[in-house]
């Protein structure tokens, strides 16, 4: 998945938005980032090029469009080979819904074609906000499903909107980007939470400048009806979709919108859409420490780990290197000083899969020698960053302005201060990283569009959620959360470590998924994995 790096600081505290869309990439798609970068498409997965194609749109499916919109809805959509196996097109959607003749813009989407006989499309959302859909499918697409799915759907990733190819938020350049990941504020003292502040105005006026009037509407309650149409260009009567993460909220919030719309969904990594953003933040706190201590105890128990004692001894010797960094940044390969937002990054972003733990291990590892760089690397990697000093995506800056719109945001300075005592309670290790968040949003142009509540679902097409015991970015009691909300709904919950569970996890877990489907076979509620 995707998630931005925490917000820069030094010494005391660093302000910090939540990690299941920053701090890497996306909750799905981060999974997917570091364990797919270096896999390939396995034998008898190639894809036949697929012939240019012009849909058109399904007169019964267009009757069912929304009053206004049955011009986005009645489109052609040209589909052109990209990406050497794939097609791709932009699908127009009206910039504001409740204004849709104001102007539209265009929705990236990329698709891998059945390679059989279609049964229809299944439409997937990495998590993020900010993780490009289009991406994952590119990365991941031969990867994460199985023969069959591939035989029968047609694979179909997007980028919503404010991300990357589909009017993006477009704010800083890739050297002040940099800058502002190495800038450090005493957020804990008012001259420091008012040189944040600052910087924060300076940046969102930048975003407000370059991105223009969609950066007030890319809010997620527009996006999935950015869905529906998608669904609708697609000449589907019913939405088949998959969503990671953030992904989970997308789809929740589409469920609830277009109930009679909803055909077979499957929401991994499920967020709580009734938490508000602090009870996210703390709910992530307390997860990642939890996940800090299982690598530990893991890492100790083979025979490259670089700690020496208990697990409290090693989880001290990581607070050490932390407080260390925090006082004196170091310097890395590349001439870059390496602050403690970016070591703590650097080791958040591999605990979202237990696959990259080694990984972690090699980067303390060198780090207790007084070598920085791996950690930079994997903080780099978190952020997106390429070694050329580019960055590969708007991630980070989409997460930002899509979170502002979906959450009000605590800015008092008090509550901010005791929110940050909780947070380091609950959280010893990274929890003063994750506070001071409402400073993000204080000052952006647009007020939030939504208010934190259950979510309320009345469709006849059950829904599956899943939740992972050892994941810590969305906790598994948010999964059984969402599947009270929903009610017509069946919880399956893995029994293993990392962010997310389909395409990483086991076969059971794969079976009840493609099952469901390919078949309509729903699991039993409560099913254990």
């Amino acid at each position: 998945m995707t998630f931005p790096p925490a917000r820069p600081s030094r010494r005391r505290s660093t302000g910090s938005r939540r990690l299941w869309g920053s701090l890497a990439g996306t909750a799905g798609a981060m999974a997917a980032a570091m364990v797919l970068a270096s896999c390939t498409l396995l034998p008898g997965q190639e894809q036949p090029a697929p012939d240019p194609a012009v849909a058109t749109a399904d007169p019964s499916i267009v009757a069912s469009a929304p009053e206004g919109l049955t011009e986005f809805y009645a489109q052609e959509v040209s589909w052109k080979p990209c990406e050497t196996d794939y097609l791709c097109a932009d699908i127009k959607v009206p910039m504001d819904y409740a204004d849709p003749g104001a102007g539209s813009i265009a929705i990236s989407a990329l698709r891998i074609p059945a390679a059989g006989e279609k049964q229809g499309t299944l439409l997937v959302n990495p998590g993020g906000p900010g993780a490009s859909g289009y991406d994952f499918v590119v990365d991941a697409g031969g990867y994460y499903f199985s023969d069959e799915m591939r035989s029968k759907f047609d694979i179909l990733g997007f980028d919503p909107r404010g991300v990357k190819r589909s009017a993006p938020v477009t704010c800083m350049t890739d050297k002040e980007r940099d800058e502002a990941r190495a800038k450090t504020y005493e957020l804990d003292t008012d001259e420091g939470l008012a040189s944040a502040r600052a910087d924060n105005q300076a940046n969102a006026a930048k975003c407000v400048e370059k991105t223009g009037s969609v950066l007030g509407h890319i809010d997620t309650n527009s996006a999935a009806k950015d869905m529906d149409i998608l669904r609708a260009v697609s000449n589907d009567a019913k939405l088949n979709y998959l969503g990671y993460s953030y992904g989970t909220f997308l789809g929740s919030i589409y469920a609830e919108q277009f109930p009679d719309n909803v055909g077979r969904m499957v929401l991994d990594g499920a967020l709580d859409p009734a938490l508000s953003n602090e009870e996210v933040t703390y709910g992530q706190a307390v997860a990642f420490e939890k996940t800090l201590r299982t690598y530990v105890e893991s890492c100790m128990g083979g025979p490259d780990c670089p700690f020496k004692g208990s697990a409290d001894d090693a989880i001290a010797q990581i607070q050490a290197l932390i407080n260390s960094v925090n006082e004196q940044p170091r310097g890395a390969a590349d001439g870059r000083k390496v602050n403690a937002t970016m070591f703590v990054n650097g080791i958040i972003t591999p605990l979202y899969s237990n696959a990259n733990w080694p990984m972690l291990s090699a980067a303390f590892a060198e780090a207790i020698k007084g070598n920085v760089t791996p950690m930079l690397d994997l903080s780099d990697l978190g952020a997106d960053r390429e070694r050329n000093g580019t960055y590969g995506s708007n991630s980070a800056l989409a997460f930002t302005a899509i979170n502002c719109l979906d959450y009000p945001m605590e800015t008092d300075t008090a509550a901010m201060r005791a929110e940050e005592q909780r947070l380091r309670a609950a959280s010893p290790t990274f929890g003063s990283f994750l506070a001071y968040g409402g400073t993000t949003c204080m000052d952006w142009p647009h007020k939030n569009v939504r208010t934190p509540a259950p979510v309320e679902y009345s469709g006849a097409s059950p829904i599956v959620v899943i939740g992972t015991t050892g994941d810590p970015a969305t906790p598994v009691e948010w999964a059984a959360s969402l599947d009270k909300q929903l009610g017509n709904a069946a919880l399956v919950t893995w029994q293993g470590e990392g962010h997310t569970a389909y395409g990483r996890s086991n076969r059971c877990v794969t079976d009840a998924v493609d099952q469901y489907f390919l078949h309509g076979t729903t699991p039993a509620d409560n099913t254990i994995c």
